[in-house]
């Protein structure tokens, strides 16, 4: 197909241009940061592009600035019968004239399905329009949640005509769900900026002059259940004695998890939303993920591209996204995962093994540019289908 260079506008793209429409949903950290770059890139390519998404985040992940349309819609976290009704009817308005639509991670699915459903109610919105879908994360409630959960996944993979899974599993998982079409389309991260410190520079300004040869471990990401910060403050007391767990970032579970570390005497510090994570990981001596299960963990790959020493759980798409260039434990298992900090803790030697062996590593992921040109690929066959 071919994507005219022109810069598009609100009012409509130009001839022949693909119109591409990307939603998501509240809380969307990862993600957002993925939609921005597919945003950027996309445009680049010439094609015109907008995102629906909740109002403040477009002041979080700048997509405006990409040269994409922003388009408002409060596509909450979690279901309301009033809040979805609005959403869906700024959705159609969205989709107007578009060529396709690409909605991330479930809730984001479900709404821009039943936008595109009722879109005989719209003049230029067409039911045929292509939906591509990528799930980004594996379900992870219980009880009546999870099977509520359960059937609107099931809903979501039969009605896009694209899956796109993050990790092999989530392929896997869209498939057994009766999705006609479902890939791998890794996410990848955008590169962190250079921070503006090195690593005695960094190391000071956590540590002071008191004890700058302290052993840090860190750890970034949302204060919630499935990133497993518990299970990393359980594992804090196999750690030698003077190591020190930073963990950086905000969430629901921020003030259980302060009072916990306070009331145990832990040697964790919660730093809260940190926007210096290049200068933590300088200071870093160990990267920890602790997660009950990721896809393709940003945090995994900031750390492996900067050459800090990453022990991971062996959950969703580490694995595969890691190789050899990490340390593996099993997931839900705090002794193992305490005892492999320590033993790295230990041995220099292993520490930077594993420093080399992380930027090798990075190179075979692919980068925001091959990112976009397989997603424009897709793009590009399923138009063809519908025309």
């Amino acid at each position: 197909m071919d994507h005219s260079t022109a810069r598009s506008t609100a009012a409509g793209p130009e001839p022949g241009q693909l119109h591409v429409v990307l939603v998501l949903a509240a809380g969307s950290g990862g993600i957002g940061a993925h939609v921005r770059s597919l945003a950027q890139g996309l445009t680049a390519h010439g094609v015109k592009v907008t995102v629906c998404a909740p109002a403040d985040s477009d002041a979080r992940f700048g997509f405006s600035r990409t040269g994409a349309v922003f388009h408002p819609v409060e596509i909450t976290a979690t279901a309301g019968a009033r809040s979805d009704a609005t959403a869906i009817g700024e959705l159609r308005r969205a989709f107007t004239g578009a060529g396709l639509v690409h909605a991330h991670g479930l809730r984001a699915a479900l709404l821009a399905d039943l936008a595109l459903r009722t879109a005989g109610r719209l003049p230029g919105l067409r039911p045929e329009t292509p939906l591509v879908v990528t799930s980004h994360h594996a379900l992870l409630a219980t009880g009546l949640e999870r099977r509520l959960q359960r059937l609107m996944e099931r809903r979501v993979a039969r009605a896009a005509d694209l899956v796109l899974g993050a990790s092999s599993d989530l392929v896997a998982r869209a498939r057994e769900l009766g999705a006609t079409d479902a890939r791998l389309g890794p996410v990848a991260a955008p590169p962190f900026a250079p921070g503006g410190l090195d690593r005695t520079a960094a190391r000071a300004a956590l540590l002071g002059e008191e004890d700058p040869d302290r052993p840090l471990v860190l750890a970034v990401g949302r204060l919630v259940p499935h990133k497993g910060f518990g299970h990393l403050l359980d594992a804090s007391r196999e750690l030698p004695g003077k190591a020190l767990v930073l963990i950086a970032g905000d969430g629901p579970q921020g003030p259980e998890l302060r009072a916990r570390a306070a009331a145990e005497k832990l040697p964790v510090v919660l730093l809260g939303h940190r926007t210096d994570v290049p200068d933590l990981l300088a200071a870093a001596d160990v990267m920890v993920i602790s997660s009950r299960w990721e896809a393709r963990s940003l945090v995994a790959q900031e750390a492996l591209r900067a050459g800090v020493p990453l022990v991971a759980t062996a959950v969703g798409g580490i694995p595969e996204l890691v190789g050899d260039a990490a340390v593996l434990v099993p997931g839900g298992d705090p002794v193992a995962l305490g005892s492999a900090v320590s033993a790295l803790l230990a041995d220099p030697e292993r520490r930077a093994a594993l420093a080399a062996a992380g930027p090798v590593q990075a190179e075979t992921w692919p980068d925001e540019a091959a990112t976009v040109a397989q997603v424009l690929s897709t793009y590009d066959e399923l138009v063809q289908r519908t025309r």
